[in-house]
């Protein structure tokens, strides 16, 4: 039986790969701390988890792809707290199931005939370029440099590129290098988006974890006439498997989505969704969240930089990007570590442009970060 081209060219997805190699491990009795996977597992704040509990009715209906007006509400009051900017809670902002689902499928409403190329950072998250195959677009690769604070060098992108790109896909805070952008850099790509007609997608998954300054947002451009931004409780709340995100953009936009996603039938459910206005209406728990994970840095980076590991990028996210040692590749020094007890993700998962590094998610607990700390002064 034949099926979608696009699915049959696509590789693995890489953390299946991980999936296999841990469960490998595990199986000749290697105990691990598992850096491998993004996946917060700190405890949801009890007041979200009470709100959602409140939440759930004896009779639960499909939820509207549009949102509660209360959760739309409560998104455009942080928008405006965090970032001082103003959105319609009625025509700009749209919840969403996440914001992976969201990523993977807005190429689908935006690809169309003489705009089909998709702009992808690498090295980065699997998800752009995924979307962008499924959806019959090209995707077009634009390397992210170490030497250039892995920022894209948009002075490099050809001409008839710009020219037929349908969106220009950046994320920062970074995943996987942990670097932060300027507003200067949103300001030059809607420069070009309004001289090319595409759209700048800004994935801000990671916004509010940070150590070294406060990250900006893509909407504060002074033009935002093309930018749209995709967010998600589940890194700045650690409410990964609530699944609830949104999406904020220009009114034609969300009117495209609104009308794209009944189809799909992706919108959190309303219990969620009320879970979701405790969550965007208060600070105190992700100012927790952050002090945690710069604990657990604090245990980490001079573990691995007292054994000459360099690392390359940590200014926020929750990732420290590591450099491998000299002569040994991504794959090849993630596997050495997994020997020892330590998953990583190797570099080369997130692209060619990947190479050379790993990857550590802040995600284990304190007390397994300082074990794997002696493990690296022990090993290595």
């Amino acid at each position: 039986m034949e099926l979608s081209p696009a699915l049959a060219a696509m590789a693995a997805y890489p953390f299946v790969r991980l999936d296999e190699a841990k469960a490998d491990a595990r199986a000749r009795g290697i105990d691990l701390v598992d850096f491998g996977m993004g996946e917060p597992n700190e405890e949801t704040d009890p007041a979200i988890r009470a709100a959602l509990q409140q939440a759930v009715a004896p009779t639960l209906l499909y939820p509207r792809a549009t949102g509660l007006p209360e959760l739309r509400s409560a998104i455009a009051a942080w928008l405006r707290l965090r970032f001082g900017v103003e959105l319609d809670p009625e025509t700009e902002i749209v919840p969403t199931l996440g914001s992976k689902e969201a990523i993977f499928s807005f190429a689908q409403a935006v690809v169309r005939p003489g705009k089909d190329l998709v702009a992808i950072p690498e090295p980065a998250y699997p998800v752009y370029e995924r979307g962008a195959l499924v959806a019959g677009a090209r995707p077009c690769s634009v390397p992210l440099l170490e030497e250039r604070g892995f920022l894209p060098d948009l002075d490099a992108i050809p001409e008839e590129t710009w020219s037929r790109l349908a969106c220009f896909w950046v994320n920062y805070p970074n995943n996987p290098t942990g670097a932060v952008a300027p507003v200067s850099l949103y300001e030059e790509l809607a420069a070009r988006a309004a001289a090319h007609d595409f759209l700048v997608c800004s994935d801000e998954a990671y916004s509010e974890i940070w150590f070294d300054e406060t990250p900006v947002s893509a909407l504060q451009a002074a033009d935002r006439s093309r930018i749209v931004v995709f967010n998600t409780l589940s890194k700045r709340s650690s409410m990964p498997g609530y699944r609830s995100g949104f999406v904020a953009g220009p009114a034609a936009v969300v009117a495209a989505l609104k009308a794209f996603r009944p189809t799909v039938g992706t919108a959190p459910q309303e219990f969620v969704q009320r879970a979701s206005v405790v969550a965007w209406s208060d600070e105190e728990h992700v100012r927790r969240t952050r002090a945690l994970y710069r604990r657990k840095r604090d245990l980490l980076r001079p573990a691995l930089e007292a054994k000459g590991l360099r690392v390359a990028g940590s200014e926020a996210s929750f990732f420290l990007w590591v450099a491998a040692p000299r002569g040994e590749t991504s794959e090849g020094f993630a596997e050495r570590l997994l020997g020892h007890g330590i998953v990583v993700a190797p570099g080369s998962y997130f692209g060619a442009a990947g190479e050379g590094y790993v990857r550590l998610a802040l995600v284990p607990t304190e007390e397994e970060c300082a074990r794997a700390a002696a493990i690296i002064e022990e090993v290595l």
